[in-house]
């Protein structure tokens, strides 16, 4: 079969080829397991911090990709909740302890880190974290659901908010443009403020449903109760602290942070960013429960993710682009 490989921990400003293109075997499953033929997956962020080394894989080579849809096509022993044919979704979760906690586990096995991936023809899932697809979703809707949108959904849950709160969101790609649909559903009465530098990305937030769009350095018209930050950076971490009312909270949904402008934090100030009971709430991981909730309801909204599509081949493209920033939507592979 045909995958895209990380062979090695690299920059993406000394290379824009970081993955190759090679043929590997067939996966076999194991007990437990499923192999899925992959249609689609998608190309998250957390793709560089695995490239560059922030959260670097535990073995290399190895196959990126854990936003993937795709078609059962051999069943392992033991396995009795899907069958042959049926049309599944794998998330940033490969397994874990099964508990409410399990997304802190240590138990925890990341999806195309600590196995291989979704940047191939064929992936090996374990039955316990596989997700049916909505029939309302294509293979290309669905990807981006199944760690931008379900991990977006966690945050918005650990925002804490209320109906009628102010929240924002800063960052607007492939994660809060879903977030924004699913707050506008399940908070209908909640103003929406997105902070971007891309004017292009706060035009499409308006166009989404927020109700003002500025900078990453701007100040909102109120003060909001809760942000969601989904930015690689620190410097929106400091912006957003100042643009929180008292008890507010800040949800950093990232899995790891970038040190390009780490020297940032030297401007926090205790009175203006952190003071009057002000929070910092951090997002780890999602778990298996957050991707059965969430699908059903981005199904009755239903969410409308902005796709943008490449072959596999095109993998380190789509990878480059990602790093440059400037995206709007989704970025996903279709398998052929």
């Amino acid at each position: 079969m045909k995958a895209m490989v990380l062979p090695k921990i690299v920059s993406l400003l000394e290379t824009d080829e970081p993955l190759q293109l090679v043929d590997l075997p067939l996966p076999e499953t194991r007990a437990g397991e499923v192999r899925i033929k992959v249609s689609v997956c998608g190309v998250c962020h957390t793709e560089l911090d695995e490239i560059e080394g922030r959260t670097a894989p535990p073995n290399l080579p190895v196959v990126l990709g854990h936003q993937v849809v795709g078609v059962i096509d051999q069943l392992g022993d033991g396995v009795t909740k899907w069958d042959e044919g049926d049309r599944v979704g794998v998330g940033w979760i490969y397994c874990s302890s099964g508990g409410p906690t399990e997304n802190i586990s240590p138990d925890f096995r990341a999806t195309g880190r600590d196995v291989n991936g979704g940047y191939a023809q064929y992936m090996i899932a374990h039955q316990d974290y596989i997700y049916r697809i909505p029939d309302v979703f294509s293979d290309q809707s669905a990807a981006p659901l199944l760690c931008a949108g379900g991990v977006g959904y966690r945050a918005l849950k650990l925002a804490n908010i209320n109906d009628g709160d102010r929240l924002g969101l800063t960052g607007f790609g492939g994660s809060n443009h879903i977030v924004l649909q699913i707050a506008r559903y399940l908070y209908p009465n909640t103003p929406i403020h997105v902070f971007a530098r891309d004017k292009a990305a706060r035009g499409f937030a308006m166009k989404l449903g927020a109700v003002w769009a500025g900078d990453t350095t701007d100040r909102s018209p109120q003060p909001l109760h809760a942000i969601i930050d989904t930015t690689p950076v620190w410097k929106p971490i400091i912006e957003a602290l100042a643009n929180l009312r008292p008890g507010g909270r800040l949800v950093i949904n990232a899995i790891r942070k970038e040190n390009t402008d780490q020297n940032e934090l030297l401007d926090i100030s205790y009175h203006e960013h952190l003071w009057l009971e002000k929070e910092i709430k951090t997002v780890a991981n999602v778990t298996g429960n957050d991707l059965v909730n969430f699908l059903p309801i981005a199904a009755d909204i239903p969410i409308q993710p902005q796709v943008q599509t490449y072959s596999l081949e095109q993998a380190n493209q789509a990878l480059v682009e990602l790093r440059q920033g400037g995206v709007r939507g989704a970025k996903v592979l279709v398998i052929d």
